[in-house]
C-alpha cells in the first residue's frame, strides 16, 4: 500500500512516496538527510553554504566537499551536453535581476523599490575543476547558480538513498523535478502534469506513469516578479544574459535521470522555436505547452484525452 509525506525542502515541496507505508518515515528521513547537505552544499541563499564561499573566492581554487563537487560537475556536464545553454555562470545576472534571495521574499519585494539589472554570462568553460584535489576555480567577477541541476540531482540521489534505506519503491518530487528508485507500484507511479507544481490534485492536466528514472518541468509562469515596470522570470539565456523569450510557458521531459531531465527541459525552453527538433533528435520524450496554450509532444510521450 503506498503512501506519500510532504515538508518544505530546497526553496520548495519536498514530496516523497512509498510502496510501503510501513517505511514512510525512515524513507523520508533518508530523503531529509540528502536534501540538508544539498543545501548546505549549494544554495546561493544561505551565507554558511559551501558555494557562497566559493563564489566569494575571487579566482582562487577552493577544495569543496564531495557534494559540492558532485553537483558543479553535474552543472558542467549539462552545458556541455546542452552546448552552454544550461550554464552555471549565470549567478551574478541572476542576483542583479532580482533573485538574489529565496524566491518567496522576492516575490514579496515591492517591484517600486527595486530597478533589475543584467550582466554578461562568463561562460561555464571558465570554470576549473580537479577531480584529484577535489578543487574548483570560479573566475573573478563571476558567480555560480546551480539550480538547474543541483535539485534535480538532488531529487536522484534521495530517492536513491531512500530506496536503499527502506527497500522499497520510491518516489522524491522536489517542484518540478521528480526521480524514482526501487520497484514501482504495478502501473508505475501515476504523475499529473501542471504548469505549477503546487497545483491542486484535482487541477486539470494529464497524468503519466513514471517506472524508472526522472521527470523535469521547467517553466516560466511560477518564479516571476516585478522590478519596476518589468516582470521578469528565472530561466536566463546564457547569450543575452537576460530572461529567455521563449514561446514554451512549460516544458515537460522525461530521461534516464532526474538530472538529464531537467537539463533538457530548461534547454528546450531557452531554445524556443527549436526544442521540439532538439529534443527528438536527442530521442527525448517531451511535452511542450506554449504560451497560447497550445500543446506538442515529442517523442514517445502519450497522447492527451480528447
Amino acid at each position: 500500500m503506498t503512501a506519500s509525506t510532504s515538508f518544505p525542502a530546497l526553496g520548495s515541496t519536498a514530496t516523497v512516496c512509498v510502496t510501503r507505508a510501513d517505511v514512510l518515515e525512515l524513507a523520508s528521513g533518508a530523503v531529509g538527510a540528502v536534501l540538508a547537505e544539498i543545501d548546505r552544499a549549494c544554495s546561493r541563499f544561505r551565507p554558511d553554504s559551501e558555494l557562497v564561499e566559493l563564489n566569494a573566492a575571487a579566482g582562487r581554487p577552493v577544495q569543496v566537499s564531495e557534494t559540492l563537487f558532485g553537483a558543479v560537475e553535474a552543472a558542467l556536464r549539462a552545458a556541455a551536453l546542452t552546448g552552454g545553454l544550461v550554464d552555471p555562470t549565470v549567478g551574478k545576472t541572476l542576483r542583479l535581476a532580482g533573485y538574489d534571495r529565496d524566491f518567496e521574499l522576492v516575490s514579496a519585494r515591492r517591484a517600486v523599490s527595486y530597478r533589475a539589472r543584467f550582466a554578461s554570462v562568463p561562460g561555464w568553460r571558465a570554470v576549473r575543476i580537479d577531480g584529484r584535489a577535489r578543487t574548483v576555480m570560479v573566475p573573478r567577477d563571476a558567480e555560480l547558480d546551480l539550480g538547474a541541476t543541483a535539485k534535480a540531482l538532488a531529487a536522484d540521489r534521495a530517492a536513491a538513498g531512500a530506496a536503499a534505506a527502506a527497500g522499497c519503491g520510491v518516489l522524491v518530487s522536489l517542484g518540478g523535478d521528480i526521480a524514482v528508485a526501487g520497484t514501482p507500484p504495478e502501473n508505475g507511479w501515476p504523475v499529473r502534469i501542471a504548469d505549477d507544481h503546487r497545483a491542486p490534485l484535482d487541477t486539470s492536466g494529464p497524468t503519466v506513469a513514471l517506472r524508472t528514472g526522472g521527470l523535469a518541468s521547467s517553466s516560466t509562469t511560477v518564479r516571476r516578479w516585478r522590478a519596476g515596470e518589468a516582470e521578469l522570470h528565472h530561466i536566463v539565456d546564457p547569450r543575452t544574459g537576460r530572461p529567455a523569450t521563449t514561446p514554451w510557458r512549460t516544458v515537460t521531459v522525461a530521461a534516464g535521470t532526474c538530472v538529464d531531465a531537467n537539463t533538457a527541459s530548461t534547454a528546450a525552453v531557452i531554445l524556443g522555436d527549436h526544442a521540439c527538433e532538439w529534443l527528438a533528435e536527442r530521442g527525448l520524450h517531451a511535452r511542450l505547452v506554449a504560451e497560447s496554450a497550445l500543446t506538442r509532444r515529442v517523442g514517445g510521450w502519450p497522447a492527451e484525452a480528447a
